[in-house]
């Protein structure tokens, strides 16, 4: 492999192509009209724009992308995560045109990608489910019926398709058939497929995830879990590794299952295998993603690998260079997603300019982002500018640095999720551990954050009248010295 195409933007494409590059790799970016001054255009050795700004336009086109590859002779294609990363069409596309997907085969994708299909190839070795139905239901009386059967509150998913779309919790059996309706209409409008299943609802869970990485050559591992309960809109906000709450055995247990899940469709590369917690602390099986995750920089700090490269040596055809008895988990990491959002307008998205853009600095402190001051924030992408890592001895370190980053931050021209971040960091459920996905509904209010934002406001005030009044000290002084000047001067003459 000696050119890479990377398939994605902002971020996530600047963190494939540093890797690639630190291993002779060559690196091509694609590019929309909005992102022709990204930093990941700048960072490759070449770029190739590949439509107008829409994505459905450019970065969901996939012939485009494979005519880019054919146009610079990359030989293989990272997709990243979102846009066509767990597209099975597309992997099928990229090997036709006798290329490397950096991922997993088509195969894998279709059968993980549905969580029907998950559900079926996982129950072969007898992972662990939520009570529920086993196929896609329909028939709203059969549904209600197996709903009493299970028992409420139960939850409505889609079939296809997450992010919490499609998604109805429903209290009681007076409820379902409006609820049913509901789910199933809106999974046909986000995903193109209205097959939904019922679950019991679970009603205080954590959501924990195992990395996998598995080879050409059935070899399989897991690095451990993440803690991903902190939530906004059902999409996670904050992660961390490992879980506060995870005992040794759990940890063993959910591992060696999340190994069998990656065993039961052939996986190779990196995925991710997701589940939920109880308040009992039992474990149930979710879904796969079969692809590298938003939130894969934990894990690298608590193992000391590199993920992406590891895909890449994947993807070139090398066996794993290590067992799972090799790997250990060494200290704590969290990741904080500092969203272009306002938390006090319920997350709702921000645009604009990034009038002060600050990095933090220090020990233990990461910072995986694509903008620089001065950029404008896009209207037609994911709201992410940055994440924010922070990584220590232990958890108590880690946080500590995380609310110093933080502070440290300086971003204006735009609303941000730093300061939520720092609610988080700082609320007792969060620090103890005692905390479910339900945190955001249970705990954040928008004037949680208004405490804190007139502290920092009459702060500012302090320093600007401090400096307004040397600034008149300095233009008295000033002017005292120049008429001094002028009456010597004029006393010599």
């Amino acid at each position: 492999m000696k050119k890479l195409l990377i398939a994605n933007r902002g971020e996530i494409a600047l963190r494939i192509m540093r890797s690639a590059k630190e291993m002779g790799i060559a690196t091509v970016a694609v590019y929309s009209e909005a992102d022709r001054n990204a930093l990941h255009v700048r960072y490759a050795d070449e770029a190739i724009c590949i439509g107008p700004a829409a994505s459905n336009q450019s970065y969901l086109v996939i012939e485009k992308i494979i005519d880019a590859c054919k146009q610079t002779g990359a030989e293989a294609i990272h997709p990243g995560y979102g846009f066509l990363s767990e597209n099975a069409a597309f992997a099928r596309a990229v090997q036709k045109a006798g290329l490397v997907l950096v991922g997993p085969s088509p195969e894998a994708m279709e059968m993980m990608g549905n969580k029907l299909s998950a559900k079926a190839a996982a129950q072969k070795y007898n992972i662990p489910m939520v009570p529920g139905t086993e196929e896609a239901i329909s028939d709203i009386e059969v549904a209600k019926k197996r709903a009493i059967e299970v028992g409420f509150p139960i939850l409505i998913k889609a079939a296809a398709g997450g992010g919490g779309k499609g998604m109805r919790i429903v209290e009681g059996a007076a409820d379902f058939e409006e609820q049913m309706h509901l789910a199933v209409s809106e999974a046909t409008s986000a995903f193109g497929d209205g097959a939904v299943f019922i679950e019991r609802y679970v009603g205080s869970p954590r959501h924990i995830e195992i990395q996998v990485l598995g080879d050409n050559y059935g070899n399989i591992v897991h690095l451990f879990e993440r803690d991903c309960s902190v939530q906004r809109r059902h999409q996670k906000v904050i992660e961390e590794a490992p879980s506060a709450i995870l005992t040794p055995e759990i940890r063993e247990k959910m591992g060696k299952c999340a190994v069998d899940v990656a065993r039961s469709c052939n996986y190779t590369g990196a995925g991710t295998v997701e589940f939920i917690l109880d308040e009992n602390l039992d474990f149930f099986f979710l879904e796969m993603n079969t692809r590298l995750q938003v939130e894969h920089p934990v894990t690298e700090l608590i193992t000391g690998l590199d993920l992406v490269k590891e895909q890449l040596k994947i993807a070139r055809g090398e066996k794993l260079s290590f067992t799972q008895e090799d790997i250990a988990m060494k200290g704590h990491a969290i990741e904080l997603r500092v969203y272009a959002e306002d938390p006090a307008t319920n997350f709702l998205p921000d645009i604009g300019t990034l009038e002060t853009y600050r990095l933090p600095q220090g020990p233990g402190v990461r910072v995986d982002d694509g903008f620089e001051e001065g950029m404008e924030i896009p209207i037609y992408y994911d709201p992410m500018i940055a994440k924010l890592i922070t990584y220590g001895e232990n958890r108590a370190q880690a946080i500590e640095r995380m609310i110093r980053a933080i502070d440290e931050y300086q971003i204006t021209g735009i609303e941000t999720t730093l300061g939520f971040g720092k609610f988080v960091m700082q609320h007792e459920a969060f620090t103890s551990g005692n905390f479910d996905t339900h945190f955001v509904k249970n705990y954040f209010q928008p004037t949680s954050l208004l405490h804190e934002n007139k502290q920092e406001a009459f702060i500012a005030a302090l320093v600007a009248a401090q400096l307004m009044q040397n600034q008149t000290k300095k233009s008295t002084t000033v002017s005292q010295t120049v008429k001094t000047s002028y009456w010597i001067k004029n006393r010599k003459v």
